[in-house]
């Protein structure tokens, strides 16, 4: 993609890929998921995934598969607001954007 993306958008995507599993994700998931929509490493993701676990976006357990433990990244209540703010910005703005390329 010929567009850079900003942490803002990084994190929205993030935050709505671990949204929709309930009972949380894994790393690998969240960045396959996201990269439907953006290319991202895992180098990238995992210190994304780090800050919102900082700012209480997101909370982590680990859980032991084939006998090593893989650390899962679940939605806090925090970041379902942050999700929601996102979404509610991103209407507007994807809106404007299409306006201005005259998509509608």
């Amino acid at each position: 993609m010929v567009f850079n993306t900003g942490a803002a958008l990084l994190d929205a995507v993030v935050l709505a890929a671990v949204s929709r599993e309930n009972q949380g994700t894994y790393g690998y998931k969240i960045t396959q998921d996201v990269r439907r929509a953006i290319e991202i490493s895992e180098s990238t993701l995992y210190p994304v995934l780090r800050r919102l676990q900082k700012e209480e976006c997101l909370e982590t357990y680990d859980m032991a598969i084939d006998g090593r433990n893989r650390r899962y990244y679940k939605i806090t209540e925090n970041g379902r607001a942050q999700l929601n703010l996102y979404k509610s910005e991103w209407s507007i703005y994807s809106r404007r954007i299409s306006e201005i390329l005259g998509e509608v």
